[in-house]
C-alpha cells in the first residue's frame, strides 16, 4: 500500500508491508511477508497516531501520516505496545513534531527510556481512561501479557472500533485490500492461527481475560497491529480467539515424525493408516527435519490429536523433535490426545523422552506406546496402526 488508506472519514491506516524480512522475530517463518498496521484518529480539537511501524520504513510511515493529517500538527501518540516492530519510530516522531504527547500505561513508561531515553511528555492511563480527540473519545484498556506487560488496546468509543494490538494479528503482508470483507478467509484465517499459536498462545488464559474485560463493547471493527482489518467479520476473529484460548479443537489429527534414514517415517505411515482406518477424514503429516515447527504448532493447535514418533540420536531424542517438544511444552496446548513412538538401534532414548514430554505436557496419552528396533517389524508395524487407530476413535468418540 503505497498511500494512507480511510478507514472512515476520521481515521486512516498508515501501515507498511514487510517483504523483506526472512524471520519474524528471528524465529517464525515469513513467506508471505508481513504487515506492520498503524493508524491515526482525526478529532475536530486533537489529532493521535495509534503506534508507529519498524524502523527502517520511516518514510512510509512519515509520508502516509503527514497526508493524513494535512496541514494540522500530530498532538498524541498511542503506545499500544513498545515492541519495536510497533513502536520503532517514536524518537523519529518526537523530532518531527516537539510537542508531541505520549500515551501509555504504568508499564509503558521504563520501557519509553530504556528504547527511546524519552522521560518527558509522557501521559500515564489507566483502565478506563479516556482521551477526547473532539468528535472521537479513545477509551484504554490494559491487557499485561498479551503478550508484554505493557500491552494494551484502545477502543474508538465514536466509531466502534477497537485498535486490539497483538490480538487478532496474523502474518502475511497485505495483498491488494487491507480489510476482510475485500478478501477470502482463507488468504488470512491459516496465518491468523499460526501467528497465534506461535506468539500469543501461551498466554491463552490471558486471551480469555481480555475477551471478558472487552465483551461488553460495541465492537464494530477490529484493526490488529498485524494483518487483516476486520469491519465484516468481528463475530468470526472474536469466536475464533475464543476457540483458540480456550483450546477448543477440530476433529483431525497430527503425525510428526523425525528420522534419518526412513525407518521412522515407516512408523509415522502406519500410524497414518491406522487414523485413517478409524474413519477420521482430517489428518496431516509433517517431517519435524523439513519443515518449520511454526506450521505444526499451528496443526496441533487446530486439531484435536497428534502423534509423535522419533528416532534416538546419540542416545537422546532426535534433536528436531527435542526442540518442537519444548516449544509445545513452552505453550502448553491443552485438551488434547497424543500418542507416542520411538525407535533404536545400539542405544534406547527417544520413547523415554517422548513419554517425558507426554507427561509433563499433562495430555491424554492414547496407547500403545511402541519402541522399535532399527528397522519395524510386521508385529510393530501392526501396534502403530493400533495406535493411530486408538488415536483417530478417541477424537471421534469425543
Amino acid at each position: 500500500m503505497y498511500k494512507a488508506v480511510k478507514t472512515n472519514k476520521d481515521t486512516w491506516w498508515l501501515g507498511v508491508n514487510d517483504r523483506e524480512t526472512d524471520l519474524f522475530e528471528s524465529l517464525w517463518p515469513l513467506p508471505q511477508g508481513v504487515a506492520y498496521n498503524a493508524y491515526a484518529v482525526l478529532g475536530t480539537t486533537a489529532t493521535a497516531a495509534i503506534d508507529t511501524v519498524k524502523g527502517p520504513y520511516l518514510d512510509d510511515y512519515v509520508n502516509k501520516l503527514t497526508e493524513a493529517l494535512g496541514h494540522r500538527t500530530l498532538n498524541y501518540l498511542v503506545i499500544n505496545h513498545m515492541e519495536p516492530d510497533h513502536a520503532g519510530l517514536i524518537s523519529q516522531l518526537k523530532s518531527v513534531w516537539p510537542s508531541l504527547k505520549f500515551i501509555g500505561n504504568a508499564k509503558t513508561v521504563p520501557m519509553l527510556k530504556g528504547y527511546h531515553g524519552i522521560t518527558e511528555d509522557i501521559i500515564t492511563v489507566k483502565d478506563g481512561d479516556t482521551l477526547d480527540l473532539g468528535g472521537h473519545v479513545l477509551k484504554f484498556f490494559t491487557v499485561p501479557m498479551l503478550h508484554w506487560p505493557e500491552s494494551m488496546v484502545t477502543f474508538d468509543t465514536t466509531t466502534g472500533v477497537l485498535f486490539s494490538n497483538d490480538s487478532f494479528g496474523g502474518f502475511g503482508a497485505h495483498e491488494g485490500s487491507i480489510f476482510d470483507d475485500e478478501k477470502n478467509p482463507e488468504r488470512w484465517e491459516d496465518e491468523m492461527l499460526r501467528y497465534y499459536a506461535c506468539i500469543v498462545g501461551k498466554y491463552s488464559n490471558i486471551v480469555q481475560a481480555a475477551l471478558k474485560k472487552l465483551g461488553g463493547l460495541p465492537i464494530t471493527g477490529i484493526f490488529p497491529s498485524h494483518g487483516t482489518l476486520f469491519r465484516k467479520d468481528v463475530k468470526k476473529v472474536i469466536s475464533l480467539y475464543d476457540k483458540w484460548s480456550k483450546y477448543e479443537a477440530d476433529k483431525g489429527a497430527v503425525v510428526v515424525y523425525g528420522s534419518m534414514y526412513g525407518n521412522t517415517r515407516k512408523m509415522a505411515e502406519a500410524i497414518c493408516s491406522g487414523l485413517g482406518d478409524s474413519g477420521l477424514k482430517d489428518v496431516r503429516v509433517y517431517d519435524v527435519s523439513r519443515t518449520d515447527p511454526s506450521y505444526i504448532l499451528r496443526d496441533i493447535w487446530k486439531f484435536k490429536a497428534f502423534a509423535l514418533t522419533a528416532c534416538t540420536y546419540n542416545t537422546q531424542l532426535f534433536p528436531p523433535m527435542e526442540a518442537l517438544c519444548s516449544k509445545l511444552l513452552s505453550r502448553m496446548p491443552k485438551n488434547k490426545f497424543i500418542g507416542i513412538a520411538g525407535s533404536y538401534s545400539w542405544s534406547k532414548g527417544a520413547l523415554t523422552a517422548l513419554h517425558d514430554y507426554a507427561e509433563k505436557s499433562k495430555l491424554e496419552l492414547i496407547g500403545p506406546e511402541v519402541e522399535v528396533y532399527t528397522s519395524p517389524t510386521a508385529e510393530d508395524l501392526a501396534k502403530l496402526f493400533e495406535l493411530g487407530k486408538n488415536l483417530g476413535e478417541a477424537v471421534s468418540n469425543e
